[in-house]
């Protein structure tokens, strides 16, 4: 036989069947399967399978994760967690291992990935600022304070990655939003939108990266800047939104990165009150209220938008409804376990996952027909993670 016979050969043979001592060769894994269910009590992630619906493992050794969160690489392989102590992990999905951590911080709620990938930014309570690492080492290639006055840091919330290697955040204690370029990491381009509305306390971006919109703790209002303006500028909507009106005592605080957006409309918890809000994104007006069980929390739109799934502050938090977005009404009541603090749909909503972290257990459930696939045994369960989120503007 000649050489060329020979390689052709081996080209065409499974690679069990000429390495020496491999009876098989392993199986090839992907990513878009994965998901992460952050273990709070314990500082620990538990690596799931969206698709077979079962736990696979898990990674401890994260730190105080009681109020982490989980970004992703463009090709799902590592997660990125952000932990309350200010500790940021490298994940291996694939190798269920850390391959990197840095103390970046004393105080820090969670952070974002650069559009290409590259840079990860962590927003900082202690010391108040943002701080850029190369997604590959970890390695700090940006250090940007949030001074707003001469010595005075402000704690940083609502960081979202934007178009480009842009990221933008909210300054609590300074009232202001910033848009930070990271086109050149050793010399961030910021644009400084101050007296946006005071104490800004969280913030998202629209799926299609135009507008930036920060929830006002201070006042009556959200303010909202379009990313597309050659000049940003930020404008007050929604006045009545915020805390100025309290027919309830407000019991947490709606988390706006929960907000669905389904077509034309965006569908926002109530502050204080037991209603969903819905908002012509096109006018930014409100058009409709939909009453609903107690004070919402998270407020997400199935993939479709056909359905907005809806979960609660105490002493509601046991409960999830679901309201059909074409009639506005709330087809479904659930009561999936106790404290109930997240969901995440399946890439294409098929299923939901919720976290119940007092009856320490994540359930899956049908979208169609309401019924429970899987419950799932995860210690004291909070934020649900899937890899497709790597795919998506502000997640």
């Amino acid at each position: 036989m000649n050489r060329r016979d020979l390689l052709s050969l081996l080209a065409a043979a499974p690679a069990a069947a000429w390495l020496p001592g491999c009876a098989t060769a392993p199986a090839p894994v992907g990513t878009g399967d994965l998901g992460v269910v952050i273990e709070r009590a314990r500082g620990t992630l538990a690596l799931v399978n969206t698709s077979a619906r079962t736990l696979l493992g898990e990674i401890g050794g994260l730190g105080d994760l009681s109020h982490a969160s989980v970004v992703f690489s463009r090709d799902g392989a590592f997660a990125y967690v952000f932990g309350r102590d200010g500790g940021l992990s490298k994940v291996n999905l694939l190798t269920r291992r850390i391959d990197a951590r840095v103390m970046q911080a004393g105080n820090s709620i969670g952070g974002a990935i650069s559009a290409d990938g590259t840079l990860v930014a962590a927003q900082n309570y202690t010391p108040g600022g943002v701080k850029v690492f190369d997604a590959r080492t970890l390695a700090l290639v940006a250090d940007i304070p949030a001074e707003y006055a001469p010595g005075q840091l402000s704690r940083v919330v609502g960081l979202v990655d934007l178009t480009g290697r842009r990221f933008a955040f909210s300054l609590f204690d300074g009232h202001a939003i910033w848009i930070a370029d990271l086109s050149e990491p050793a010399s961030p381009k910021l644009t400084k939108l101050p007296d946006i509305g005071r104490h800004p306390y969280d913030a998202l971006v629209t799926p299609d990266g135009r507008h930036y919109i920060a929830g006002l703790f201070g006042e009556d209002g959200l303010a909202m800047v379009d990313l597309w303006a050659e000049r940003p500028q930020a404008r007050r909507i929604l006045g009545g939104y915020g805390r100025g009106e309290q027919p309830l005592p407000v019991f947490k605080m709606p988390h706006l990165r929960g907000w669905a957006v389904a077509g034309r409309h965006a569908y926002l918890p109530a502050i204080g009150r037991h209603e969903v809000l819905v908002v012509d994104t096109a006018t930014w007006a409100e058009v409709a209220r939909i009453p609903v069980a107690g004070q919402p929390v998270f407020v997400i739109a199935r993939p479709d938008g056909r359905q907005v799934w809806v979960n609660f502050a105490v002493p509601d938090y046991h409960r999830v409804q679901v309201i059909d977005t074409p009639t506005r009404q709330i087809v479904r009541t659930l009561e999936p376990g106790k404290a109930v603090l997240h969901m995440e749909f399946t890439p294409r909503g098929e299923a939901v996952w919720i976290s119940s972290r007092d009856a320490n257990r994540v359930s899956v459930i049908d979208t169609q027909n309401f019924a429970t696939l899987a419950a799932l045994d995860i210690d004291a369960p909070s934020g649900i993670f899937f890899t497709s989120r790597a795919a998506r503007i502000g997640f």
